[in-house]
């Protein structure tokens, strides 16, 4: 053969190569999928029961290890110009409970709502005034963990600066549970922790007529949790 030609047709198997490696790399680097976020049509659309669904479904992701791929840069574009999230969470604000997460949402998808303890206190009510009756969301949800480090400490009559009195509003939740014990058993603990994620909720109801008459009505739901740090899954009851 020609060494000229030779010389051309190994130049172009070379630039062939390098096309194909460029494509796999520009593929790879490509956003798993296109963001979908809530919209002012798809919140409309939810309604309290679908809105537990969705979370529970992606809690099943999350424990399962199926998380769903998500281009978070490209939501936080498309969520710039406004938001329409379907739930509102009142959670204890331990690292290892992070709402988002675990429920397997997005940027857009619901309000969190953080303390130690997840206490509902005026600020958080008025915060969920908001979210219901001007941000449209369809579910209120209050989500205890086990091993709580906030009803450990409320239980042993823990002292400390201001963090005193916010233990102080888990007290109801112990008066409530029987005979107390201690922190360390682990029975307890559970048995107030759960007793407080009900306690919040009677105070959602009782503190803010606002939020008692839509959920009176069935305009928006009102569910407690309880996330298990060992499994990743999350058991829901009604007040």
């Amino acid at each position: 053969m020609d060494r000229r030609i030779l010389s051309l047709s190994c130049s172009a198997a070379i630039v062939f190569a390098w096309a194909i490696r460029v494509s796999g790399q520009a593929a790879s680097s490509a956003p798993a999928q296109t963001p979908s976020v809530q919209t002012k049509a798809s919140q409309a659309a939810m309604t309290p029961s679908k809105a537990l669904e969705v979370l529970r479904e992606g809690n099943a992701r999350f424990a399962e290890g199926r998380g769903t791929p998500r281009n978070l840069p490209a939501k936080v574009a498309a969520t710039a110009a406004g938001q329409y999230p379907f739930a509102a969470i009142v959670s204890c604000m331990d690292s290892r409970a992070p709402v988002e997460i675990l429920f397997d949402q997005a940027i857009g998808d619901v309000f969190s709502l953080r303390v130690a303890g997840n206490v509902v206190d005026p600020n958080f009510l008025g915060s969920l005034e908001y979210a219901a009756k001007v941000a449209g969301v369809r579910l209120l949800v209050v989500l205890g963990h086990t091993e709580c480090g906030a009803v450990k400490g409320a239980i042993d009559g823990v002292k400390l600066g201001n963090l005193t009195k916010l233990l102080a509003e888990i007290q109801p939740a112990i008066d409530a549970t029987g005979p107390k014990t201690s922190s360390k058993d682990a029975a307890y603990v559970a048995r107030v922790a759960e007793q407080n994620v009900r306690v919040a909720m009677k105070e959602i109801r009782e503190k803010s007529p606002v939020l008692k008459e839509m959920i009176d009505s069935g305009a928006v739901g009102l569910v407690g949790g309880m996330y298990d740090l060992q499994t990743g899954r999350v058991t829901f009851y009604k007040d």
